[in-house]
């Protein structure tokens, strides 16, 4: 879990949104010196576990300018030399928007010939204090879920739940990130965007995911749902390397289990499926979709919405088409699925030169009253209603022919609860 500040703080790490600083990147610009002094520490998490990747510099104007940066490791350590002098000492994340920090420390002095400790503790209280007090209650849940599991070194069932449970919240959490941001931007007084905010709360949340997974695919490297919950994670912070390794894992694993357990294979499949369909692999996701849906029938109309829909998010025009068509075999009343459809249609819709008329595909029409015929207030029923106009459609009524066959996958590659019930069998 991670507290609900506005986003895109840390990719890979469970952070509070919000806390970023003005800072403008430099390249580092290493000075000569005779004498060097060094500097070493760990980075810390505000849920108190290393963090893992990004970056320590050092400033000698407040974090303005970054003069000395230094790699942070997977255990989270850093360690670099610089001349004799004052410092802030500057924490950024892999993918902190340029221009922003996640966390700093001021007045860190490193003396020629000699080595200087610093952490970079974000468990501190300088740190937690500048958070609101509402992110600040957030945040004691976390450490006393995190409390409540088993150590590091002993992990066992129990804890392993207490962790897929706080990653339930934060996926949950992620799927909400624009509602959550829409409600601190009115309560707040930061300048950042209502976008801007959404993908640091949804980063944040995958990210703290991504530190529990990984701790716990370590301690029980055999339990599948563990590696799928952090290949899901690892998926929504664009990771697609490791991401389709860790679903590969999870899928050879399944396989071997005695039960097998449908959901889980088909969630291994549906995750490598969504890797394909956003990497452009459209063959591949088509035959992964295919493999969770025979292993996981239950769950097959599910499986073939959210594989229409990422083909849609990943701009393949035809693809989606195609893939909505077959979706909506499988459910024929779901709304968004018409839309997805007819959307794809529309990109070969061209004007009609002498009526100046928008003239739509075949069966893009009809999609598209089929979509406000089934949610005549949804999301996109502006744009729909817009589009027939503007080809002189009739918006009341779809014909006979609509073929049965943004918006959010259901749970994504496996839902939450996917990974409850498989936990619970």
């Amino acid at each position: 879990m991670s507290v609900a500040l506005p986003l895109r703080i840390l990719r890979s790490m469970a952070l509070v949104p919000g806390l970023l600083c003005a800072a403008t990147m430099a390249l580092p610009a290493q000075q000569p010196a005779a004498s060097m002094g060094s500097i070493h520490g760990r980075v810390i998490n505000p849920a108190g576990t290393p963090q893992k990747d990004g970056t320590v510099s050092l400033s000698v104007d407040g974090g303005v300018t970054l003069s000395y940066s230094f790699p942070v490791s997977e255990s989270g350590d850093y360690s670099g030399e610089a001349p004799q002098g004052e410092y802030t000492v500057v924490y950024r994340a892999p993918n902190t928007p340029e221009g922003k920090i996640v966390d700093f420390i001021t007045g860190v002095q490193i003396i020629n010939g000699q080595d200087t400790v610093q952490d970079v503790d974000m468990t501190r209280q300088e740190f937690i204090s500048r958070l609101s007090p509402g992110q600040q209650l957030q945040l004691q849940a976390l450490r006393e879920a995190n409390a409540a599991a088993a150590s590091d070194s002993k992990r066992d069932v129990a804890s392993i739940d207490a962790d897929l449970k706080i990653a339930d919240l934060d996926f949950k959490a992620a799927e909400n990130a624009r509602l959550a941001a829409v409600q601190n931007r009115q309560t707040s007084s930061s300048a950042e965007g209502v976008d801007e905010m959404t993908e640091e709360i949804e980063e944040a949340k995958l990210a703290e995911i991504e530190t529990l997974m990984t701790k716990d695919a370590a301690a029980v490297p055999t339990e599948p749902i563990v590696w799928i919950a952090l290949a899901r994670a690892e998926t929504g912070l664009e990771n697609y390397l490791d991401a389709e390794d860790n679903f590969k894992k999870a899928l050879e694993l399944a396989q071997k289990e005695e039960p097998v357990r449908p959901e889980v294979v088909g969630a291994a499949e549906a995750g490598l499926g969504e890797i394909y369909a956003r990497t452009l692999r459209v063959d591949e996701a088509n035959a992964a979709f295919d493999a969770a849906t025979k292993a996981d029938p239950q769950n097959a109309a599910r499986y073939l919405r959210n594989q229409a829909i990422f083909f849609f998010d990943a701009g393949n025009f035809s693809a989606q088409v195609d893939a909505a068509d077959t979706a909506l075999k499988a459910d024929p009343d779901q709304a968004i699925l018409y839309y997805v459809k007819a959307a794809g249609l529309a990109m070969d819709a061209r004007i009609n030169p002498d009526s100046g008329k928008l003239v739509l595909p075949a069966g893009c029409a009809d999609a598209f009253r089929k979509y406000l015929q089934l949610d005549p207030n949804g999301a996109h029923a502006a744009e729909a209603s817009s589009i027939l106009a503007r080809a002189g459609e009739d918006m009341s009524t779809a014909s006979s022919a609509v073929s049965p066959g943004p918006a959010t996958p259901v749970g994504s590659s496996a839902t939450t609860a996917t990974i409850h019930d498989a936990t619970s069998q």
